[in-house]
This record gives C-alpha cells, sequence and structure tokens, in this order.
C-alpha cells in the first residue's frame, strides 16, 4: 500500500510539475514588452534585405523603445551618453494591434511586424518598402561598442571634419610624416582629403591640397583591427593598420615604415533626425548620411 501511495504521489507531482512547465513556456510576451525589454537595439544594417529603405532606420545605429518615445543614435560618437545613451528623441511609437507603428518626426509613420529571432533579437519588416533590418538587443551596461566602431569603421571616420596628428612615435622617416590633417567624406565611402597644414590651424582655414580614395579592410583573425589604404590621386599609395582608441582617437600604424600616428577628431558633426547636421565644414558633405551594406575586402595582418 505504501508503495501505491508513493506511486500517486510521483505521478501527481510530475503531472503538477510538468503542468507549471508548459504553462511557463506558452507564455507569450506582450509587442511592447519586446521592444522595451532592452536599452538599445543595435540596428545590424550589413544583414538587411529587401528592396526598399526607411530612412530614419538606415540612418541610425541604434534605436530605443521607451514609454512611447523613439530614440536614435544617428552618430557612434558620444554614443553612450548622448540622451543617457538612448541617443535623441526623433519621434513616438506604439505597439497597438501586434504592429510596430512609428511616427518619426521626419519621416511620419512607418508600420513594422516585428518577429523574434532569439533572445536578444529581432527581425522589424516594413512591408510598403519591402525591407527586413534585423536588431540585436543591449543593456546600457553591456553594449558591444567594439562591435559598433569595427562594424562601422567608415562611418565613424565621417563624424569629424577633420583629423589632427597628435602623435608620431617610432618607425622611419616617411612622406606622411608630412601630412598633419585627414578627413574623410561620404562620398560613396572612398573619398579622402589631406592637408599639410600646421599643428593647431584652425579647421576652418585648412588647405585641403590631397585627395585621394580609400578604402578599409577586413583583417583576418581581428575584430578589433582593420587595414587603411590612402591611394592619393598622384599616385601614392599609404598602407596602415587601423585601431580605435576611443570615440575621438584612432591610431594608424604605417606597415611600411613602422611608424606609429595617433589622430584626434576635430569639429564633431552631429547628424541628427534627418538632413540636419550641427557643423560648419569645409569639404562637400553628404548632410542626409544613411548607411549602406559594406561589404569589404580581407587582408591578413603582416607580422
Amino acid at each position: 500500500m505504501k508503495s501505491l501511495k508513493l506511486l500517486i504521489t510521483i505521478i501527481i507531482t510530475a503531472t503538477l510539475f510538468s503542468s507549471c512547465t508548459t504553462v511557463f513556456n506558452d507564455y507569450q510576451p506582450t509587442l511592447e514588452e519586446v521592444v522595451s525589454e532592452y536599452d538599445l537595439w543595435y540596428v545590424d544594417y550589413h544583414r538587411t534585405t529587401g528592396s526598399g529603405d526607411v530612412p530614419f532606420v538606415s540612418r541610425a545605429f541604434t534605436l530605443s523603445f521607451r514609454n512611447g518615445i523613439l530614440y536614435a543614435n544617428n552618430n557612434i560618437t558620444d554614443i553612450g551618453i548622448t540622451g543617457n545613451g538612448l541617443g535623441i528623441d526623433v519621434g513616438n511609437y506604439n505597439t497597438y494591434n501586434g504592429v510596430l507603428e512609428t511616427i518619426h518626426d521626419i519621416d511620419g509613420v512607418n508600420d513594422f511586424e516585428v518577429t523574434i529571432i532569439s533572445n536578444n533579437e529581432i527581425r522589424i519588416y516594413n512591408y510598403i518598402e519591402n525591407v527586413d533590418y534585423y536588431l540585436i538587443g543591449y543593456n546600457t551596461n553591456n553594449f558591444d561598442y567594439d562591435k559598433l566602431f569595427y562594424e562601422n569603421i567608415e562611418y565613424f571616420l565621417q563624424e569629424y571634419i577633420a583629423w589632427e596628428k597628435t602623435d608620431t612615435f617610432g618607425g622611419t622617416l616617411n612622406t606622411f610624416d608630412d601630412e598633419n590633417y585627414l578627413a574623410f567624406t561620404p562620398e560613396n565611402l572612398t573619398t579622402f582629403y589631406s592637408s599639410q597644414d600646421n599643428l593647431g590651424t584652425d579647421i576652418d582655414l585648412l588647405d585641403w591640397s590631397y585627395v585621394g580614395g580609400y578604402e578599409v579592410y577586413d583583417v583576418t583573425g581581428y575584430d578589433d583591427l582593420k587595414i587603411l589604404t590612402l591611394n592619393y590621386d598622384g599616385g601614392d599609395i599609404e598602407e596602415f593598420e587601423l585601431s580605435v582608441i576611443n570615440d575621438s582617437n584612432i591610431r594608424l600604424y604605417h606597415i611600411e615604415t613602422e611608424t606609429t600616428y595617433d589622430f584626434t577628431g576635430r569639429g564633431f558633426i552631429q547628424y541628427l533626425k534627418g538632413n540636419k547636421v550641427k557643423s560648419t565644414e569645409p569639404v562637400v558633405r553628404n548632410n542626409n548620411r544613411k548607411r549602406t551594406k559594406v561589404k569589404r575586402k580581407i587582408k591578413s595582418k603582416r607580422n
């Protein structure tokens, strides 16, 4: 009899446990809970699919949905600081009827279907533009800044009017020693300017004497290193290992001469809600900057 009671007890306990487990797994979060679960949604733009475009998403590096307010970080510089990390207020949103409706201050109303991909990843689909965007969720205390900087390095280089050389060490003498300023523009992600004006020159007075095309390469086995080539119109080619020190400083290691140069950004360009931009610019810029999918070639690091 004791054995029978024990068996019944086991069966009842197992049934209850199974029932509780089933109820827990069947719980479906509301759309509001999904989009507001993380402080920041990193727009993994390189995975975007479809034929259309929703401009405010293309411009944003992160989006946030907090209490009906839509926020965006359109700059890499000062990310984590602007708007306490959320960026700037660019509109409103609501989640009625299972659809994410955004009301952007400039782009107007856009509806998105939201699909949960994993615990911290969603896909938002705009059927009018036929475009899917993939968003990765982070809280402000665990945001992957390295991923942001290195996956979008071309855009980071564009966020200052000029990069001023602030330090040189090691290596042997070479012609690049005379270059004191660099500028990178959004013109097809390929145009750069350089200046040999004296250090400390007002950036609005710089003489951009040299121009050429640049290209950024991924490096085999490294997520936190790029190779930058400057192809001057005169025929000279300079190749560097490029690393990010912080959101206003970069380091260029001249591969041929083993010289290291540190550059500091001057004249921060803040990209706002649409085609507004805070800055006085000395070279032609595309104020209505938005990202395109970057496909980089790959090089190996030289030992």
